[in-house]
């Protein structure tokens, strides 16, 4: 290798070192300021006393904001509009990936445009409705709009993942006495359980970092992390240490998430996700 390529080379590892370092930045910033006890908070940048009490004043409802609620509650929506989904979605996506009659295209852009569709735009009519309805602020009412988040995703990419399948496999099912039910569950969803596994982790993502419809549709039994964690920066003196603790915990589950299903999750993102 000829000089110049050595400092090419050089070169090239160096920016990516800086931008890794530029990328990670804010991360490394709240983890200091989470660490950091209130007297020093504003005082010093790097060089203070580590300290734990934020994160315990945080789980603690020291301050008597419900963390620890609204992080269940987040669990909850988010799990059950992932499973509500799962129900309804993957049927949707095998009957769009095997059956095309006229206007299903359209169809599938239809669900497709929610979304996509700004939340702002359809708020308002669902705060009135919910208040209508009585789902504001419960956890039936955050699952049910979060359909609009999670449903159009878990449909679109599994339909991606049921068109790849050769449909001989299900035609053999069938001619052996399966029915397309028994089909449709023994033999077609085994095939796709890392799209499954894939789908359900980003849906679950999704869910769980909305922010407009638990602020709007809420008040304090439903509500999120993602709304939650600002009610530290509220009164006379914003506490970003216990901000920067909480937006730190609400990370804990998407992250374990991912670790768990990691297996699936690289062949599930690898196996046609992107196909249309």
């Amino acid at each position: 290798m000829t000089l110049r390529k050595r400092l090419l080379s050089g070169l090239a590892d160096l920016a990516l070192i800086l931008y890794f370092v530029f990328a990670l930045f804010p991360i490394a910033w709240m983890v200091i300021l989470s660490l950091k006890p209130a007297n020093q908070l504003f005082s010093t940048y790097f060089s203070f006393t580590p300290t734990l009490s934020s994160y315990r004043t945080v789980l603690g409802d020291s301050e008597g904001i419900p963390f620890v609620r609204f992080f269940v509650n987040s669990l909850v929506v988010s799990v059950g509009a992932v499973l509500l989904s799962l129900v309804v979605g993957l049927p949707a996506a095998y009957a769009s990936a095997r059956w095309r009659f006229k206007g299903s295209e359209n169809l599938m852009f239809t669900l497709l445009s929610f979304r996509f569709a700004p939340e702002l735009t359809v708020i308002i009519p669902l705060f009135v409705l919910y208040q209508k309805l009585g789902l504001f602020d419960t956890y039936v009412g955050m699952i049910w709009v979060l359909q609009l988040v999670t449903l159009p995703l878990i449909v679109w990419i599994m339909r991606s993942y049921f068109a790849d399948l050769t449909p001989e496999l299900e035609q053999a099912a069938l001619l052996d006495g399966y029915t397309r039910k028994q089909a449709f569950f023994k033999v077609a969803l085994p095939l796709v359980r890392p799209g499954i596994a894939a789908v359900s982790l980003l849906a679950f993502i999704f869910a769980w970092n909305n922010f407009v419809f638990p602020l709007i549709l809420t008040s304090s039994e439903a509500q999120t992390v993602t709304v939650g964690a600002l009610s530290f920066l509220g009164g006379d003196r914003p506490k970003y240490n216990l901000t920067a603790a909480a937006a730190l915990i609400s990370v804990v589950p998407p992250l374990l998430l991912a670790l768990t299903i990691q297996r699936y999750l690289v062949r599930g993102l690898s196996f046609g996700a992107v196909k249309s």
